[in-house]
């Protein structure tokens, strides 16, 4: 497939790296110097210097015979996005998709208008990013969640610590010590450890420091959390050190659904701007979410999350920590630097969002089979959660899931057919029109896709 991807900042050198491994062919427009001599000189992609809004510039860089157009130019107007991004699609670009900076254009009347000009996807991350802590603090048990047909089934990632009984068993140990009928609830699908993602057999021992990812039955997430030594928080008031987009966005959601909101912002014109721009109920306060004693002056150790959306991953993170120290149960960190999410999480920070990775699932979807409902990048790991609609006829409809040759490194984590919820096990068959959860390893997708055509 061939990408051209518009902007060679963060995020379209991020979207680049990661779609040029998946062996695309990938070219990236931009017209600062510094930003191309950096992305060429540390992945392995073609590079286009000049305005992605100039036509001759759009057919330097073949957008007439490209699979894919990614308009992510860096630090500009959103208007430079949506103008490159059209001209590609007039110039024969096949599909073409364009980061935004407004909600307005997000409603399903501007959705309709903009793909009758041929974009088929916008996506605005700072609201995605809001709307999957919002999402976190629903499910606070886990560190990351993931639901499926509106949560008849969920993905949970949690940490192996002291409190977790699998602690030091092996699988097959752990499956032991089940009460009757619980076995049936979840499934390990497979573990973090040290940077490395393992899929369990029976002799596979748990140690603390592990990220366990599972998959559960509704009524199977407690049970699950419960062993992993996790109590449920109801979270009726939170604290958000950070004025940004992101904050904002989730303050509004949540004090519309009644919990408790107070922003920590040390700039004093921001301030002003969220007091006019929020709801009453909002508590905006002019101050150094960095200071302990201010925050504790704040009365954060009464609230029952913290989360942390500055524009300082470090200062996210420590923010965080003490926090914690504090005796919150829940925090979350904006971490934009994936190098620092593994950091993060080992220094204590329940979840880690991170916009790049978010939006790179959204975006990948473009790259598979149209039968790909969904894809997801997991925080912990390299491994993505795709979600396939399964056609009449195709192979992975030919016999149990043990007879399918699936490949290694992928797991079919359950399946939704009709109103009824599946953990998929050796024996269980794949039907058609059934809606299929897979995890899988990056080197696995291609070979998984093609099952599913």
């Amino acid at each position: 497939m061939k990408i051209v991807i518009e902007g060679a900042g963060e995020v379209g050198s991020h979207l680049a790296k990661m779609l040029r491994e998946e062996s695309n062919t990938v070219v990236v427009i931009d017209d600062d110097a510094d930003r191309i001599a950096k992305l060429a000189s540390s992945a392995d992609v073609e590079v286009v210097m000049g305005n992605p809004t100039s036509v001759s510039v759009l057919k330097e860089a073949g957008v007439e015979k490209a699979d894919l157009y990614i308009a992510v130019y860096p630090y500009a107007a959103q208007e430079v996005n949506i103008v490159g991004a059209i001209l590609a699609k007039h110039l024969g670009a096949a599909k073409v998709l364009a980061r935004i900076n407004s909600e307005e254009y997000l409603t399903p009347e501007n959705k309709l208008l903009f793909k009758e000009v041929g974009i088929e996807l916008m996506f605005y991350p700072e609201k995605n990013a809001a709307d999957e802590i919002v999402s976190q603090l629903k499910h606070a048990m886990a560190a990351e969640t993931l639901d499926f047909a509106r949560g008849k089934l969920q993905m949970a990632v949690f940490r192996v610590d002291e409190n977790s009984k699998m602690l030091d068993l092996k699988l097959s140990e752990f499956l032991e010590m089940l009460q009757p009928g619980e076995a049936g609830l979840f499934r390990i699908l497979a573990i973090n450890r040290d940077g490395r993602t393992i899929i369990p057999n029976l002799s596979t021992k748990f140690f603390f420091g592990d990220i366990i990812y599972t998959v559960s039955k509704h009524e199977g997430t407690g049970t699950i959390a419960l062993y992993m030594g996790k109590s449920n928080v109801d979270v009726r008031s939170v604290m958000i050190f950070g004025g940004s987009a992101i904050a904002e966005m989730v303050a509004a959601n949540l004090s519309r659904n009644g919990v408790s909101v107070k922003i920590v912002e040390a700039d004093k014109d921001r301030c002003v701007e969220l007091t006019e721009r929020l709801s009453d109920s909002v508590s905006i306060v002019n101050g150094d979410g960095r200071n302990s004693d201010f925050l504790y002056d704040e009365g954060i150790a009464g609230y029952d999350a913290f989360l942390a959306l500055t524009q300082g991953d470090e200062t996210n993170v420590l923010a965080c920590v003490a926090a914690k120290k504090f005796g919150v149960m829940r925090t979350i960190a904006e971490v934009e630097n994936i190098e620092y999410i593994r950091l993060a999480e080992e220094m204590g920070v329940d979840s880690v969002i991170n916009k790049k990775l978010i939006m790179a699932g959204r975006i990948f979807k473009f790259t598979l089979s149209s039968r790909a409902r969904f894809v997801r990048y997991m925080t912990d790991s390299n491994a993505e959660i795709i979600e396939y609609t399964v056609p009449p006829g195709c192979a992975a409809t030919k016999g149990r899931i043990c007879e399918l040759n699936f490949p290694q490194g992928a797991i079919v984590a359950g399946v939704i057919r009709g109103n009824d919820a599946i953990l998929a096990v050796g024996d269980t068959r794949i039907e058609a029109y059934d809606r299929v959860a897979v995890f899988a390893m990056p080197q696995s997708i291609k070979e998984v896709d093609k099952l599913f055509k």
